[in-house]
């Protein structure tokens, strides 16, 4: 077993506070480290997503260098509490959020700053945020805390080892999650600019709308659409269900996956089912809400009408009563129908009244208008979309393994019951 040392955290790092700041300075300016981007990440992003206006001072103050490491600093649970983030190079005028802390080295040679993004995430040292957490209204890490906390590594050559090797892996974790996040953006291009803009290739291979391809209007979308096209409403397309709402407390005899709300806001087309929650139903219960290849999810609550996709799933994978599940009467408008809808995602078309968030119902899915491409556009449109949700299934698959050895080497490697070769 490798050697530990016991070090305080304190001798280590200094801890600073983040920038406070205004509404009036978000979304422009200079980079900006959020936190929510501490609190998704192991490791900042090349490019930080958010933008913040800040003046030089501030820059100096708040700066973002190699080695930091970011943690956040309030939550109302405690598992969101003390989630660190590391910076592997540095951020020229880039600042922090005021809901984070900063740690800074103190020395060089001690704690390598990749072990310790995994270190600081491991199951020992969230236990160890647990047992010491301070919970008011909302839980907090502060310099009390961080005062006491010690940390047991091993020596640096062994951090670097462990530390290069896992993240060797999240960086192909990260590579996967680009690659699905880039065709799902080309499959919108291709949605918008077949079924938007109306340019999907005529059969000289020219762009229709664009190469002056008939155009009628339409008196009930009150726009004009292309010649040969019908129109139907969602309900003439699709049949519709609304999720389960269960108790509990009841005793079942078979494990399911449940699609949740918080499944469709982590997501942007395709569902992960290995995100996916594990529940207990009585069976007889449970089966009426199995859902298929073909289906359609859509959120009635929280985030309305949000539309997603499950590839390929199992067969004991149900949705929960705050999603409506829509059945093409036919799979080949299954795609189409789904980045339909997200079209109208937040918009007016898709919400009805609530008295607290606004729900989407299936007689307002119902009573949507939809134009209707021709078979041989659907199928051809059906080919580009399957052949990306294939690959994205893939990478998510070969992701979750991914993670589970990052998860299962984390403790092994750490405490010495597994070591790595020269």
């Amino acid at each position: 077993m490798s050697k530990l040392t016991k070090y305080l955290f304190s001798d280590l790092y200094d801890m600073s506070s983040g920038i406070s700041s205004s509404k009036q300075q978000a979304g422009h300016g200079s980079p900006f480290v959020s936190f929510s981007t501490v609190f998704n990440n192991f490791f900042l992003p090349d490019d930080l997503p958010d933008l913040m206006d800040t003046s030089e001072k501030e820059q100096e103050i708040f700066s973002v260098k190699q080695g930091d490491i970011f943690i956040t600093r309030t939550s109302e649970t405690i598992d969101e509490l003390a989630m660190s983030c590391v910076a592997l190079k540095d951020y020229p005028k880039a600042t922090f959020s005021g809901f984070t802390k900063r740690l800074r080295p103190k020395t060089s040679g001690i704690a390598y700053d990749k072990y310790m993004a995994f270190f600081l995430r491991s199951q020992y040292f969230r236990k160890v945020i647990d047992c010491n957490t301070i919970m008011t209204l909302r839980a907090s890490f502060n310099e009390d805390m961080f005062s006491f906390l010690n940390l047991y590594l091993p020596s640096y050559e062994e951090q670097v080892k462990i530390g290069d090797l896992l993240y060797n892996i999240e960086r192909k974790i990260q590579c996967n999650n680009k690659i699905n996040d880039n065709l799902e953006h080309q499959l919108e291009d291709i949605y918008n600019y077949w079924f938007t803009q109306f340019n999907f290739a005529d059969i000289t291979g020219q762009p229709y709308k664009s190469a002056g391809g008939a155009m009628l209007w339409n008196e009930k979308l009150k726009r004009e659409i292309p010649s040969g096209w019908d129109v139907k409403s969602l309900g003439e397309l699709c049949s519709f269900r609304n999720g389960i709402n269960y108790d509990k407390s009841v005793a079942g005899d078979k494990n399911y996956r449940i699609i949740n709300v918080r499944n469709i806001s982590s997501s942007s087309i395709a569902l992960d089912e290995n995100d996916l929650d594990e529940i207990r139903l009585p069976q007889r219960q449970g089966d009426k809400y199995c859902v298929s290849d073909d289906s359609i999810i859509v959120a009635r609550s929280g985030i309305p009408g949000a539309t997603r996709i499950l590839h390929k799933p199992s067969d004991n994978t149900i949705f929960c009563g705050f999603i409506i599940c829509c059945t093409p009467i036919d799979k080949v408008l299954q795609y189409y129908l789904t980045f339909y809808l997200k079209q109208l995602e937040g918009s007016s078309a898709t919400q009805t009244g609530g008295s607290i968030l606004q729900n989407v119902s299936q007689d307002t899915l119902s009573s949507l208008l939809v134009p209707v491409p021709p078979l041989p556009l659907l199928t051809e449109f059906n080919q580009f979309v399957l052949q990306a949700v294939e690959i994205i299934h893939t990478n998510m698959n070969e992701t979750n393994k991914l993670r589970n050895l990052r998860n299962w080497l984390l403790p092994m490697l750490m405490n010495g019951q597994a070591t790595i070769s020269d």
